[in-house]
């Protein structure tokens, strides 16, 4: 059952949560601002994913938009009305904490996109562990036709597709499709529209029928290894295979696959 997070004075949610067989669905609700990030959608979604991390019930987490779009970035009208210096570092502060909640989750999260993903909104899909896109989807790092160039943005595209893929993307602004996303490894698949839900409730279900525990620990492992030094990253890697090794899923997922037979994961 959907139910709000956050409510504005009118008393429409802000934020959506709809739980249903380990999989929670956030859907942000501003369809007529594009699902912009106002601070108190930030605040919705700080508070949403806190919740999240310590709910065992959950297993995958969705991300999703209402409306026509997924998310058009931050609020512009609300930066324009607070121009000085400490508000706007205050706001990218608490924009990236909300960031780097999504990948510090032990769950992992899918981002389903529709419409247009532009500046933070591309930052949110390219932060997101998995990401499913509708063809008609679109995607821009778009802050430099206004004067203000995506750098927040740029450090999650620059993390998930090639320098010069990124590069082109934040000076240039322009729109880049879901096929073309795709082939950047900004997304992990595009599909029609009427298969977008299906496609991630697929993804999902794969999602929740793995160990929660090995998931985990190998999200966890993954970021942290991706800024590390070669060698280190390969110290770090083989101490969390020897951690998972020594788990009861583990020891219960190879006797399954020995005697044949579906696991039964514990969760620890």
């Amino acid at each position: 059952m959907s139910r709000p997070v956050s409510q504005v004075v009118s008393d429409a949610p802000l934020l959506l949560r709809d739980d249903v067989d380990g999989v929670t669905t956030l859907t942000l609700n501003r369809p007529k601002q594009y699902n912009a990030l106002s601070e108190a959608m930030l605040t919705a979604l700080q508070q949403a994913l806190d919740a999240i991390k310590a709910d065992d019930k959950v297993r995958v987490v969705v991300m999703a938009g209402a409306g026509k779009a997924f998310c058009a970035g931050h609020d512009l009208k609300e930066m324009r009305a607070h121009p000085d210096k400490q508000y706007q570092q205050a706001l990218f502060q608490r924009c990236s904490r909300m960031m780097l909640s999504v990948t510090q989750l032990p769950q992992p999260v899918i981002a389903k996109v529709h419409g247009i993903a532009t500046a933070a909104g591309c930052q949110l899909v390219a932060t997101c562990d998995l990401a499913v896109a509708a063809n008609e989807a679109r995607f821009a790092t778009s802050g430099v036709n206004l004067g203000l160039f995506c750098t927040t943005p740029g450090v999650a595209l620059g993390r998930n597709v090639s320098r010069k893929a990124a590069m082109e993307m934040l000076l240039t602004g322009e729109f880049v499709s879901a096929e073309r996303a795709a082939e950047l490894g900004l997304i992990n698949r595009a599909v029609p529209a009427d298969q977008l839900d299906a496609c991630v409730g697929e993804l999902s279900r794969n999602l929740v029928g793995k160990s929660p525990v090995a998931l985990r620990l190998g999200k966890q492992a993954f970021y942290r290894q991706m800024e590390q030094g070669l060698e280190g990253a390969y110290t770090d890697a083989s101490e969390v295979m020897a951690c998972n090794m020594t788990t009861d899923d583990a020891a219960e997922g190879i006797d399954a696959f020995i005697e044949k037979r579906k696991p039964n994961w514990r969760g620890h």
